[in-house]
């Protein structure tokens, strides 16, 4: 597999798994990984298409979609292993988190329900909840364990209200730590757009994360 590993000069709170949208190991998300090691978490960026694609970095060029065809859940599943496996070595004990945009933030909620992972929480942006081949991130909720946080922009088409609102509904029923955030007039993948209009959407979405992850209860291992 290819990744990118991000350590922190003072590290001291939860590792980062970090799972790209569909342009896979794109320079946004190895940038991500610096920005988090910055604030102190350890961040592995992992390429959820080295298997087909091969270990190159990604440009803009890259054509995914035949790549994307080609994953499957439990191949996504583990790479997360794998990627945690590397944190682990350095966090020890401390909380290991996967944070996924889009594709990746789609298989960040399907990792929730795989307690084999090791993770101890999870963050999805713009995650896809009606995802066609993948579950339904609402139809496992019963199944996830750990504390969940979702962020969404309200002017993205390819992710309805109802969705949000049926996945809401199913967090809750299953007893599910969690919060769901839309930012109205946000488009999708608005976290990685530099738009002056989602900076305040872009800045509240990443002191949310940092905040969700300083607050999380670190499990016995």
């Amino acid at each position: 597999m290819s990744a990118a590993l991000a350590e922190a000069p003072q590290p001291g709170g939860p590792g980062v798994v970090i799972l790209p949208d569909v342009r896979g190991l794109y320079p946004f998300y190895e940038r991500l990984a610096e920005r988090f090691a910055q604030a102190g978490h350890d961040a592995i960026v992992v390429d959820l298409f080295a298997r087909t694609a091969g270990l190159a970095p990604r440009g803009d060029d890259f054509d995914f979609q035949p790549h994307l065809s080609a994953t499957t859940l439990e191949q996504v599943q583990a790479d997360i292993a794998a990627a945690v496996a590397v944190l682990r070595r350095r966090i020890g004990a401390r909380p290991a988190v996967a944070i996924g945009f889009c594709f990746g933030g789609t298989h960040a909620f399907l990792a929730a329900t795989n307690r084999g992972l090791d993770l101890d929480a999870v963050v999805g942006f713009y995650a896809k909840l009606s995802p066609g081949r993948l579950p339904r991130p609402a139809e496992r909720a019963g199944s996830i364990g750990v504390p969940l946080l979702g962020l969404f922009g309200g002017d993205d088409p390819s992710i309805p209200a109802d969705d949000i609102t049926q996945f809401a509904m199913a967090l809750r029923q299953a007893g599910v730590r969690h919060q769901l955030i839309t930012y109205p007039n946000a488009p999708h993948s608005f976290f990685d757009i530099s738009f002056d209009e989602h900076q305040q959407a872009c800045g509240d979405a990443w002191h949310r994360v940092l905040d969700f992850l300083e607050h999380l209860p670190v499990s016995p291992r």
